[in-house]
């Protein structure tokens, strides 16, 4: 049987030539539902945009999108028929537009406000509310205090979004429904879980943290034999005021001169900590189809390389069409009502 013919009668579409996309809703027809899990990222979210170009170009509608963090940005601009200005944005990006774009302050609970973010999302989605959004859609969060997971399907779509990136110490937790939220990804980078619980039968997910080459193990057995490590002369001791002048060279800690800075250590802890929950939460829950864009070349924070990302992502979509296609191709062998 042919993909266009396989493809129409799971899921109501099928390649380039179709000329109507199918609804969101079909209610009663027995058809397939498709649902995208769109991770977490940061900048490397960027590629999600290339992932939903090819889609579209083979005419594959999701019912169902769930986003955490940049992917619910990008997973609710797609719903919404904003993909081009996304894309537009994006690619507008300079190291300096950026650094524009980030409102810093000292008086709140993170380093960015993200008023000037929250006032370009609301000029392209308004007042859109989850809930009236034509493809089923959820933006995951993570409360503060409590750890829960939160699914935000119902409420402003542009707060639901903050909610779902607020990046501990970077960005301001968000007050959303009398709960203070922050980075989905810190529960859940890759929401399968979510997509198949609000309908979908087939998952796509987008892993944007594949690439990242993070796959640690344990050591069992680690000291130090050289005590040097933790020595530094007297003078430097009495530098940093740790004992008094007259005492004579002690132990004291010190900075070494390789150690990483506060930015590298951020960053690392947090590719550490998308690639652990990731790897634990796909294990438990794996998609019908994975889509892993190369990004381990770009930045967390390196908003201004997005045609690079958008490019990859596009390439990583493109090699797993063949699964894409495999997987409708089982569901329809296994008798699903169709």
């Amino acid at each position: 049987m042919m993909w266009d013919d396989l493809a129409r009668r799971a899921f109501g579409f099928g390649g380039p030539d179709i000329e109507e996309a199918p609804t969101a809703e079909r209610p009663g027809n027995g058809k397939l539902k498709l649902g995208l899990a769109l991770g977490g990222g940061a900048a490397r979210g960027w590629s999600h945009i290339g992932v939903m170009r090819v889609l579209q170009r083979e005419g594959i509608v999701p019912d169902v999108i769930a986003g955490s963090s940049v992917g619910a940005v990008v997973g609710g601009c797609y719903a919404m028929g904003k993909l081009d200005e996304i894309e537009a944005f994006t690619r507008s990006l300079t190291k300096r537009r950026v650094m524009g774009l980030l409102d810093f302050h000292i008086s709140g609970s993170g380093l960015i406000g993200g008023d000037r973010l929250r006032r370009l999302l609301e000029r392209d989605l308004g007042r859109t509310r989850v809930e009236d959004m034509p493809i089923r859609f959820a933006a995951i969060a993570t409360e503060l205090g409590t750890g829960h997971e939160i699914w935000l399907t119902r409420g402003p779509l542009v707060t639901a979004m903050r909610s779902s990136y607020a990046l501990p110490g970077i960005l301001d937790p968000v007050r959303f429904g009398g709960r203070w939220l922050m980075d989905g990804a810190l529960v859940n980078p890759i929401p399968v879980t979510a997509a198949r619980a609000l309908g979908a039968d087939i998952v796509v997910c987008v892993n944007l943290n594949s690439d990242i080459r993070l796959r640690g193990t344990v050591i069992q057995s680690h000291g130090a034999d050289d005590v040097s490590e933790a020595m530094v002369p007297a003078a430097e001791g009495r530098r940093w005021g740790l004992f008094p002048s007259r005492e004579p060279a002690l132990r004291a800690p010190h900075r070494p001169s390789d150690a990483p800075g506060i930015a590298a250590v951020m960053i690392d802890a947090f590719n550490i900590t998308q690639d652990r929950i990731a790897r634990a939460r796909l294990a438990g829950d794996p998609p019908d189809v994975m889509i892993a864009p190369k990004l381990a070349a770009i930045g967390l924070f390196e908003f201004h390389r997005a045609a690079e990302c958008i490019e990859l992502g596009e390439q990583a979509a493109e090699r797993a069409l063949p699964d894409f296609r495999e997987a409708v191709r089982h569901a329809a062998e296994v008798g699903v009502q169709i």
